[in-house]
Formats: structure tokens, sequence, C-alpha cells
């Protein structure tokens, strides 16, 4: 067994526009993290790698591991009402015309603790995030990646250091991978534990629900992907007795493949299939992404968490080897 340990990565080319990256060891696993963004590079298990990792060189290609704070997935034109003010955000997704994906993902995080021993690593990273268009709030976040022989767990914290209640969500966007490279993810079965999906219109916004029996959103037992093309949100999740809910991707063969399991109040799933990334990264993982709140949430309020003044949330998620 590896010992735990940690190290700093440099970009041999000069700046990287990931940040300074940090690297993780415990038992027999390894992650990268970047610094900007706070975002998973890379994760894998005795060399099997189990997200779709990117060059250090490279944007993350899809959003890769990137976090979603202080909302995930997208917000329609930007607006919404919150404390009785409407109010508008800057349209990062103008494609569209939608708020997507938060504001801190392009931010630089600072490495704020770090340790490696007793069969186990960590680092910390922190963030301090001052009012932005749309969001008159100051957050200070952290995020905690720490490796053990069970895997990878992330802690995510908000604490809200303003004067004014904060409306807050979190996402993640870590894509599962078998490592078998584009293309590859429709021989793999997936199981996702949902009763429920989201139809969207043509700018990727929810229109309702719907119950996942007989339809071809239905992963609740495990079944091949095949041409199944997903962008699309989950709930109505089942939980183990730990409290836990688990999405596994495997092999046809085997059983061998890697698990991502979400804590209490992570709520929605957002799956994607990678359908229209680059050649490089079509279809190679799925995007497996854990959410305390729905697509659009800001606007119709639905799960958004309300942060009063010295007031603080905490979320976890984690991803693990099968087999």
């Amino acid at each position: 067994m590896a010992d735990a340990n940690l190290s700093h990565a440099a970009h041999s080319a000069g700046l990287s526009p990931n940040g300074p990256q940090q690297v993780i060891e415990a038992g027999d696993y390894r992650a990268v993290i970047s610094g900007v963004g706070a975002g998973l590079r890379g994760l894998s298990h005795r060399g099997r790698p189990l997200v779709v990792k990117y060059p250090e060189g490279i944007q993350p290609p899809g959003g890769a591991g990137q976090l979603l704070i202080p909302w995930p997935n997208r917000i329609r034109d930007g607006r919404y009402r919150f404390d009785g003010e409407d109010r508008q955000l800057d349209l990062s997704e103008p494609a569209t015309g939608n708020a997507s994906h938060g504001l801190t993902r392009w931010l630089p995080w600072r490495v704020v603790a770090e340790d490696a021993g007793h069969g186990s690593a960590y680092v910390r990273y922190g963030l301090r995030l001052y009012p932005m268009h749309g969001y008159p709030h100051i957050l200070e976040l952290t995020a905690h990646y720490e490796l053990s022989e069970a895997g990878l767990a992330v802690e995510i914290v908000a604490r809200n250091v303003g004067d004014r209640v904060a409306p807050y969500g979190l996402g993640a966007h870590p894509y599962l991978t078998l490592g078998r490279g584009p293309g590859s993810i429709g021989e793999a079965l997936l199981e996702v534990p949902a009763d429920t999906w989201l139809p969207v219109d043509e700018r990727k916004l929810p229109t309702g629900r719907e119950p996942v029996e007989g339809t071809g959103y239905d992963f609740r037992k495990p079944r091949v992907i095949g041409t199944t093309e997903l962008d699309t949100a989950y709930t109505g999740l089942s939980r183990d007795a730990d409290g836990r809910a688990r999405v596994r991707l495997t092999a046809a063969e085997g059983g061998r493949g890697v698990e991502l399991w979400l804590g209490e109040g992570m709520d929605w799933l957002q799956l994607y299939t990678g359908d229209t990334l680059g050649p490089n990264y079509r279809r190679a993982g799925v995007a497996v992404e854990p959410m305390s709140c729905p697509p659009n949430a800001f606007a119709s309020g639905e799960d958004v968490l309300s942060i009063e003044p010295g007031g603080r949330v905490v979320h976890r998620f984690g991803i693990s080897a099968l087999q």
C-alpha cells in the first residue's frame, strides 16, 4: 500500500490556465486538484482513471471537475427575485441566454490547509466570494478534498460573512469514466437511483418533471447506455442505509467501474454523456453532477438555501473505485 502524501505539480511551459496543481495520494488513490476553481482535474485508482482527466495546459473541457457555486446548472435569462429584489446576473451562456454554473469556477482559490499521514491525505482550498452582478453577497467558501482507502471525499462549506441573507446552491461536474477513451461509454452499464427526470426546452431549462418508469431515462437498474444521449436532470433519489445515494458506472463484463455518492442535501443530479464535446472527450465519460437544487432554481425558488448572516451550510459527495 502506498503511503499517504501530497505534492505540488509545476507546469513546465509557464503559467497553467488551471493555476497551481495539488497532488494528493493515499492507499491506491491519486487525485489532482487545480487552483483555478478548486476543480478535480484527475482521480485514479491503481493507475486506472476514475474521472476524465485533461491536460494541465488547457481549460476544463465541458466544465470537467469544476465546482458550481453559488448555483448549479442554468438560470433563465439570468433573472431571479430574492429578498424583495429583482436581480440580473451576467449571461455566461449567451447562446441560450442563461446564467450558467455559478460564479466561482474561473476564480483562483488558495490552499488554506494540507496534510498527509495515517493512511489519508487532504488539501483544503478557500475563497472569499465578493459581490458580483446580480449576487450582492459575501461568502467564505472552503473545498476540502480528502483521500483514504475508501476513495475521495469532498466537503464544501459556505459561510455568509456579509450582512444580508444570501441564496445558495451547489453543484460539481466530474465526468466518471472507465478509461477506454472517446466514444466508449455506450458499452458501459449505468445505474442511477432516481425515479424522476426533468424534460427541458431548447434552452436546456426544465419544463416539468416526469417519472422515469417506462422511459429511456430509467437507469434504476444497471443497463447499457448504448446510444442514449443524456443532458438530463434527475431527482427522487433512493438512498442506502447510510443516507447516501449512489450512481455507478461499470463495465458490462466483470463489474469493474466507479461510484459517485451524494450526501444529505444533495437531492438532484445532472447527467451528461458529453455528446457535444470535442473529439478527444466526446462520450469518453458521463458527467455525474451532484446538485443541491434543480436547474433554474434561483428563478423557481425550489430547494434554494437561504443563508443568514453568520450562517453556514455543508455539502458532501465522493467518488470511489468499484473492484
